[in-house]
């Protein structure tokens, strides 16, 4: 197991992943870790995910950050324990989101319940990639030849209505919008910024309505008819570190099983 130390400035590439403890954020973090990346993992709970030591057994180094990122003192923290472990952050990936409580239709729904999913899927990725976008703008100046991305973990509810839960809806359709506007921000610093936009795949979040989904599946709700995989995401996010789509910027990648295509 990795031996956890300070660094002043390691030679690897260094990825932020929130809400890394499962699922997809779990996934990414296994397959940053499998290509070279040291790894920041944050999640709301202060016991460190298994995900840590899976991480450090395949010899990476990973620094475990409790915080919420829709606090700003979270998010600060986040940043500064990255800084000052490992000196550098080439990655991020805003994965941490959150469902409402209870799925309510949208003439009943409260605005406790909106103003917590989007503070957690909306609010806290926008202004943590402020921070994390500023710092990569900082060591892009001192290290011209190191290549910086951000990856913006969206969904189909971005686009698809789902009345039952319309503050997720909401706050995914703004997430697209506000990688546009990253990815316009800081192209003159040749920083990446990418979508990926999953459909119906299999972690926690969709565990409760497991069987409504089966039944829709197999109906043909999308071309591909099985759910998605964790791993089909990290995947992607896996292709985007490496910098196989360094000329996509702004690009949102559909991660759905055709999910996204009109048919007749």
């Amino acid at each position: 197991m990795a031996e956890r130390e300070p660094h002043k400035e390691t030679r690897r590439p260094v990825a932020i992943v929130t809400g890394a403890s499962r699922g997809i954020g779990r996934a990414i973090a296994l397959e940053l870790a499998s290509l070279g990346y040291d790894l920041a993992v944050n999640r709301v709970q202060q016991k460190p995910p298994q995900t840590q030591k899976e991480i450090e057994a395949l010899g990476t180094l990973c620094e475990f950050v409790q915080g919420n990122i829709d606090k700003a003192e979270d998010r600060a923290r986040i940043v500064a324990s990255t800084r000052s472990r490992f000196g550098r952050c080439d990655m991020l990936v805003n994965n941490a989101g959150a469902a409402p409580s209870k799925r309510m239709d949208i003439l009943e729904a409260s605005e406790a319940s909106f103003d917590r999913v989007m503070g957690i899927n909306l609010k806290g990725p926008y202004f943590l990639t402020q921070l994390v976008a500023n710092w990569m703008i900082e060591q892009k100046k001192q290290f011209a030849e190191r290549e910086f991305r951000i990856v913006n973990i969206g969904s189909v509810s971005a686009y698809a209505s789902s009345p039952s839960r319309g503050e997720y809806c909401v706050s995914k359709a703004g997430l697209r919008m506000m990688t546009r506007l990253y990815a316009d921000r800081l192209a003159e610093y040749n920083i990446g910024v990418f979508e990926i936009s999953p459909g119906i795949i299999a972690t926690d979040m969709t565990s409760a309505v497991k069987d409504k989904y089966d039944k829709l599946i197999a109906e043909g709700l999308s071309p591909t008819k099985r759910w998605g995989q964790p791993e089909d995401v990290a995947k992607v996010v896996g292709i985007i570190a490496e910098g196989k789509l360094d000329f996509s910027t702004g690009a949102v990648i559909d991660v759905d099983g055709g999910f996204h295509f009109k048919r007749l």
